[in-house]
């Protein structure tokens, strides 16, 4: 039987390429892929008000980096999401 993919595992921030206005981060997949390749990742973020957006979807790297509305001070939280051909996986 095929499922959805386990969570992704290990999300964590690179600190050589993450300052005020970028962040970059990488990740590992989880133990299980369902018995089905993993197709790609879903990147959400959330600014502290737990509304969580989605970010990027599609990305077929375990890594990300982006600028996209980041101001400095703020925190921010993120979440990673594997997919295969049954759907999503729960959030990192």
């Amino acid at each position: 039987m095929v499922l959805v993919p386990d969570s992704p595992v290990n999300l964590l921030n690179d600190p050589l390429v993450t300052d005020d206005s970028t962040i970059s981060f990488s990740w590992s997949d989880g133990a299980s892929d369902g018995y089905q390749s993993i197709i790609d990742y879903r990147v959400s973020y959330d600014e502290s008000t737990d509304n969580w957006v989605t970010l990027a979807t599609g990305v077929t790297d375990k890594f990300y980096t982006t600028t996209v509305g980041l101001i400095a001070g703020q925190t921010y939280s993120f979440k990673v999401e594997a997919r295969n051909t049954v759907g999503y996986s729960d959030y990192s």
